[in-house]
């Protein structure tokens, strides 16, 4: 059940400035980022919407800012008989912003407004300190939504949410589910338990051991010392060579969006994103173990769920993540209000390698909805 309603939060700002430096403005020219400079590439992205869209910061009660864009239909006349339609709620994923979705924005507000924020700690969202604490990380991400809810005055809402995101918002949805009448788990991340031990035993011979290839000591080693690290510290470490790194390590962002952009837009969007003080990286690091394993698989909390919420869980059939966990989902649910769709040719950022087949999906989820 939902807590009593919280206190009025701040209101709204619009976006008249930006968030303070980062801890590296006593060094600007190493690190060729800031806030500024993100602003203005995310402003070249969001430039290619043709709807209507309301860009501001939503203040939250303890002050932190959630950057949110809102969308509607443009030139769509407003009837006080026309029937309302439960809006669409957009959560990235992790080292993402509200710029990724871009190719999906437009066709999804055209029956609806759709709403679309930076998480606490990522893009252009206020960067507070994160506890180290599994369950408080992921506490603070799920309250900052859902002061962010009351904030904007929604009463419920479609939730979807893409890797991290989807995980948060299935969090959100297991404590708040009042407030979503449906939810979209795009490619999600944190849901399978960790891997069994290198040892297990036989089916045939409960007594016989299977011995599994183990990880050479080097290996081992080189982990232990990347976990200690930040996930996107590296891009941050280069300084002047961090946007070089992302366009060669990420070439495929660039190729998701070359029909809109045929310049380094995208790509610039990603290194500034993540060439800020880490902070919402911090939160998923302290959910995360080492090879990016949830602390918390929400395997093991999924039945909290209400049985009667209707649930989607969207893969890419090329992508990285494992689409079992979407069967596993159905089976711990019962496949009446859980429903696993692949999408062919599409990897892990589903929205940008198929955004037609995304969108009328999820188009065809939200009608179902009203």
């Amino acid at each position: 059940m939902d807590p009593a309603p919280a206190p009025a939060p701040a209101p709204i700002q619009n976006d008249c400035e930006t968030e303070s430096s980062s801890l590296w403005s006593w060094w600007p020219s190493w690190r060729p980022t800031s806030m500024s400079l993100l602003k203005t590439t995310e402003s070249k992205i969001l430039a290619c919407i043709k709807n209507d869209l309301w860009a501001r910061f939503v203040t939250l009660a303890n002050q932190d800012r959630i950057w949110t864009l809102s969308l509607t239909n443009k030139g769509t006349p407003k009837s006080a008989e026309q029937a309302p339609t439960t809006p669409l709620v957009m959560v990235h994923g992790f080292g993402g912003g509200v710029g990724l979705w871009i190719r999906n924005l437009d066709a999804l507000s055209r029956s609806r407004t759709v709403y679309a924020f930076d998480l606490l700690g990522f893009g252009r969202s206020s960067r507070p300190s994160f506890p180290s604490d599994a369950a408080k990380a992921e506490e603070q991400f799920v309250d900052s939504i859902e002061q962010w809810r009351q904030a904007v005055g929604l009463e419920n809402m479609i939730l979807l949410g893409h890797s991290l995101g989807g995980y948060l918002a299935t969090s959100y949805a297991i404590q708040h589910p009042s407030r979503v009448s449906h939810l979209i788990l795009v490619d999600p991340w944190g849901f399978p338990e960790r891997g069994k031990p290198e040892t297990q035993q036989s089916e045939d011979q409960s007594t016989e051991t299977v011995k599994r290839p183990t990880i050479p000591r080097w290996a081992k080693a080189i982990v232990s010392i990347l976990s200690l690290f930040n996930p996107l510290a590296v891009i941050r470490a280069a300084g002047p060579w961090g946007p070089g790194l992302v366009n060669r390590f990420r070439p495929d962002f660039k190729r998701k969006f070359k029909d809109l952009f045929d310049d380094d837009t995208m790509t610039q969007y990603i290194y500034h994103c993540n060439a800020q003080t880490p902070s919402g990286e911090i939160g998923f690091r302290a959910m995360s173990e080492t090879l990016g394993w949830a602390k918390r698989p929400m395997l093991q909390r999924v039945h909290l769920l209400p049985p009667s919420m209707p649930v989607t869980m969207l893969y890419g059939a090329r992508s990285w993540v494992d689409s079992s966990s979407g069967d596993r989902v159905a089976e711990i649910r019962g496949k009446a209000h859980t429903k696993l769709l692949l999408v062919d040719d599409a990897s892990h950022h589903v929205y940008a390698d198929q955004p037609d087949d995304f969108n009328r999906v999820v188009e065809n989820i939200c009608k179902s909805v009203d």
